[in-house]
């Protein structure tokens, strides 16, 4: 055995804990009470979601769910802009930072003003992300984020003006940092031609960011489902892991820069940002395994299989099915999959998406069948669909989490903000109670 495997051995051996210690200690692991919904440890004006009710002995009663920026229903500030026909990221960017709906002045002085910030500052593309690539655009995203901190003069200035003014520069320019990003590692690592685009201000963030991915060759009701994707993903309440991410680092009265590039690091982790791409993965199973995809039986003993460990990647999950706080639905869900419906059709692709449909009907059935009528209520979250529309869009699967920063920065700002200017100005730090025994110090010749 080698050193290194030695060394690794008793640093796990190291950091191995009674599970019986959390209960006796009171430990809210994962921030979690024993019913599974999370700690309150803040307040905010940003977000909400509520995905259940609690009856007066506390019990959770599972409910509809509803996500709400700034106070508005995500479902409302949606049938808003697309009743106008219009895009709505811009709009739902606008909200969350200043907490009102903008005017129709107020929505065309931001809109322009993203525009303008889109471009990055002198040789950044050359030296920051087209010479250093990497294989991991979420990494590649980080680092230059961390680099533009380099190229403001005013980095260290927290006045609600700075702030602002760093938000928007950060909204404007990560597609563009994503779409470089990409194609510098598909150059590099792909073989394949380097594309450089570069940004149109004419264009709405969404139809700007399939610009720059795919030239001119784009339909409308494409770039009405990225901005749709786009808002929906955009806010979802501090207790997030990234949004919360975002808040403890700033909580240490940090640079903008600096609390989002750590976000961005939270968002890449598996368990956060890449759910989509487990969806892909266990549809593109499931199609190979079942016959029939419109036999209902065979669908759900397949999803029977999953849910045993016998069948995709035996554990036991049925990826986009089932969240921490949504119970009967997930309200993201059910706006992307009407738009997932049109563009299927668009696509020629309708007898998937019937399939993805299908899933989302019977799996909750089977997941009480298998897990027991005890078990939490599940339905389909955003993640289920999200996938497939960008499948349909002929998105790289190498920029589905990166498109999900690409929204969800629009959050990130606004509680960074909220946390920097208005929040109990203390720094968050939870306790952890030392469970290792207390030994002696040993001298090195007699160890």
């Amino acid at each position: 055995m080698t050193f290194l495997n030695e060394f690794a051995k008793a640093s796990v051996q190291s950091c191995e804990i009674d599970k019986e210690l959390y209960l006796k200690y009171n430990v809210k692991r994962g921030l979690r009470n024993a019913d599974f919904s999370g700690v309150l440890v803040g307040l905010t004006n940003i977000g909400d979601v509520v995905g259940y009710n609690k009856d007066e002995q506390g019990n959770i009663i599972p409910a509809e769910g509803e996500l709400f920026y700034r106070g508005i229903e995500l479902k409302d500030l949606c049938r808003g802009f697309q009743e106008d026909k219009r895009h709505g990221f811009e709009e739902a960017a606008y909200l969350l930072l200043s907490g009102n709906l903008p005017d129709k002045e107020q929505l065309s002085v931001f809109t322009k003003q993203l525009a303008e910030e889109r471009s990055l500052p002198d040789f950044f593309s050359k030296n920051m992300i087209l010479s250093l690539r990497g294989r991991c655009v979420m990494n590649m995203l980080a680092r230059s984020v961390l680099g533009l901190y380099t190229a403001d003069d005013e980095a260290e200035n927290y006045s609600p003006e700075n702030l602002l003014k760093q938000s928007m520069s950060l909204i404007a320019k990560f597609p563009v940092i994503v779409a470089y990003a990409y194609f510098g590692m598909r150059h590099s690592y792909q073989q394949k031609s380097l594309v450089i685009r570069h940004p149109q201000p004419e264009l709405s963030a969404a139809e700007n960011f399939l610009y720059m991915l795919k030239g001119k060759k784009y339909t409308k009701l494409e770039a009405d489902l990225l901005d749709l994707s786009l808002v929906l993903h955009a806010e979802h309440g501090g207790g997030n892991n990234s949004s919360f991410t975002t808040r403890v680092v700033s909580s240490a009265q940090t640079d903008t820069y600096s609390a989002i590039s750590a976000a961005l690091g939270s968002l890449k982790g598996g368990l956060h940002g890449g759910a989509n791409l487990k969806v892909i993965n266990m549809m593109d199973n499931i199609k190979q395994n079942v016959k029939n995809w419109e036999d209902e039986k065979e669908v759900a003993a397949y999803l029977g299989k999953i849910l045993m460990k016998e069948a995709n990647d035996r554990t036991g999950k049925i990826y986009g099915i089932g969240h921490a706080i949504y119970t009967l639905s997930d309200p993201r869900a059910i706006l992307l999959k009407e738009k997932a419906g049109e563009l299927a059709n668009e696509k020629n692709r309708l007898k998937e998406f019937n399939l993805y449909a299908m899933i989302e009907r019977l799996a909750p059935e089977v997941f009480y069948k298998f897990k027991g009528s005890s078990s939490k209520t599940v339905s389909a979250n955003v993640d289920f669909y999200s996938g497939f529309v960008y499948q349909c869009l002929e998105i790289p699967e190498e920029i589905y989490t990166p498109i999900f920063a690409v929204a969800r920065i629009a959050g990130w700002c606004a509680h960074r903000i909220e946390e920097v200017t208005c929040s109990s100005r203390r720094i968050i730090r939870p306790a952890y109670k030392a469970v290792y025994p207390r030994l002696q110090y040993t001298p090195l010749k007699t160890r």
